[in-house]
């Protein structure tokens, strides 16, 4: 094994500090990069070296030459894509490997491969791994989408072929939906992901959203780290993850498990990945997709079995092999994560900027916090609205939820808004701590649909603010 001196990470926010931190353990220099909107940023002040990579607040992110042109100037090994960004860009690797730096991700090829929704659904469906019934095509026109309709029977889902975060999905439960969101899907994903292509498939109604874990090294060793549930999602996205699932037995874990791990076989898989399944009432598990790369919510998985995920990533990408064998993964107790979104829970969950007035984290046993922002740090309106995980645990699911509750209402962020409050009504809600929920708990909730109606002291403090600026001329 050749241990790398340094690596530059190509990413931001709170990824971005917790890879640094990993490579310190690890006794590796780190290297960041900025944009100008982005030059206060924790990860700027947490990395050995930073340097700017571009006027924009998102095109230097984005610029793969000037990457890794700073990663060859700079004496950098290796470069850790994060998530988001260029960490599932194929191109990313290639250059890389032409320019003689590790990627510590997968191979162009897998990442290729896994990130068109439809192609891997052909792979697995032919490893043997059930997939949910739909269309193995791209679908190119209404006339073809309604013929797949009739064929496999509403409701069904519209979906981005090179989609992911829940962008460009559609439910249609009769041809009318259907004929309204087809050409709206193939919009979105034109704009989020530069690819038209839509397929069909049959929606499942009130699922589980359950993903394994999977490490592969270099010298053909796959392990899973067992499953997350992510069903307490908003608009297609997760805002609630779980360690382990509450609904799997330990046969379907393993059987899913093994799933997992044939999945990963299937693309010759290496490094760090994630196979997302849906789950239904009866048990039964369909392959949806495989991100290529580390998952936000991660954390939850490293505090149930004790493994470091990212150090992981990093020790495989130097050519370490696994030195932990499927009998050694076992999950102790239970881990619950929130992501801390600068959003507006009363508006829709519109993205919240400005100044953090003040930021007061909360502590104690079983109390992690991976985060990117600090007291006058300024929210910038260019990035996701993830400003922040809170990740707890505990010997039980109860002690658990109340650790998350006990957290949360810890936890102030002042100066904008978050998703705290909301979530905090979530992991008091009844049904939620009895494990009562799926994909549509938050939907299905009126107090939390009439939360958004609710009035807060702070509009008013907003609108005098605002009253008092518009007065002055500031």
């Amino acid at each position: 094994m050749k241990k790398f001196k340094k690596v530059l990470i190509a990413n931001r926010g709170e990824i971005a500090s917790r890879v640094i931190r990993a490579c310190k353990e690890l006794g590796i220099k780190t290297v960041a990069i900025y944009s100008e909107a982005d030059s206060q940023a924790l990860h700027v002040k947490k990395a050995d070296e930073a340097y700017l990579v571009g006027p924009g607040p998102i095109s230097g992110y984005l610029n793969i030459n000037r990457i890794v042109d700073l990663a060859v100037n700079t004496g950098t090994d290796a470069i850790h894509p994060g998530y988001g960004f260029l960490s599932e860009n194929p191109e990313f690797p290639e250059v890389c490997e032409k320019r003689g730096i590790v990627f510590i991700g997968p191979s162009s090829s897998a990442i290729a491969m896994m990130g068109d929704k439809i192609q891997s659904k052909k792979l697995m469906k032919a490893a043997g791994i059930p997939v949910v019934e739909g269309s193995d095509n791209a679908v190119l026109s209404e006339d073809e989408a309604l013929e797949i309709a009739k064929a496999i029977g509403y409701p069904v889902m519209i979906k981005a072929s090179a989609g992911g975060g829940g962008k460009g999905i559609r439910i249609c439960f009769d041809d009318g939906e259907l004929v309204r969101n087809f050409s709206l899907s193939q919009s979105e994903a034109q704009k989020a992901f530069g690819n038209p292509e839509v397929f069909i498939e049959k929606y499942i109604t009130k699922p589980h959203h359950i993903e394994f874990q999977i490490l592969a090294d270099n010298h053909g060793n796959i392990i899973h780290l067992g499953e997350r549930d992510c069903s307490i999602q908003r608009k297609h996205q997760k805002l609630i993850e779980i360690a382990p699932s509450l609904i799997l037995n330990e046969e379907l874990r393993q059987k899913m498990g093994e799933s997992s791990i044939m999945a990963a076989k299937a693309c010759n898989y290496r490094n760090a990945g994630t196979i997302e399944y849906i789950v239904d009432k009866d048990g039964n598990y369909y392959f949806m997709e495989m991100n290529t790369r580390i998952q936000v919510e991660h954390s939850v998985t490293e505090i149930v079995t004790g493994v470091d995920i990212v150090g992981e990533q990093i020790q495989i990408a130097m050519g370490k092999e696994l030195d932990i064998r499927q009998e050694d993964v076992v999950m102790r107790g239970y881990a619950l994560e929130c992501r801390i979104n600068a959003e507006d829970p009363r508006k829709d969950f519109v993205p919240s900027t400005g100044k953090i007035t003040a930021y007061y984290s909360p502590g104690g046993i079983g109390v992690r916090i991976d985060g990117a922002v600090y007291k006058d740090y300024i929210i910038q309106p260019f990035y996701d609205s993830m400003i922040a995980k809170l990740t707890v645990s505990g010997r039980t699911w109860d002690e658990t939820v109340r650790r998350a509750a006990r957290a949360l209402d810890e936890f102030q962020i002042k100066g904008i808004r978050t998703t705290i409050p909301f979530q905090l009504k979530i992991v008091q809600d009844d049904d939620f701590i009895k494990g009562d929920f799926d994909t549509h708990f938050i939907g299905e909730r009126q107090y939390l649909r009439d939360y958004k109606l609710q009035r807060d002291p702070f509009d008013k403090v907003l609108a005098i603010s605002a009253a008092v600026a518009a007065y002055y001329g500031i």
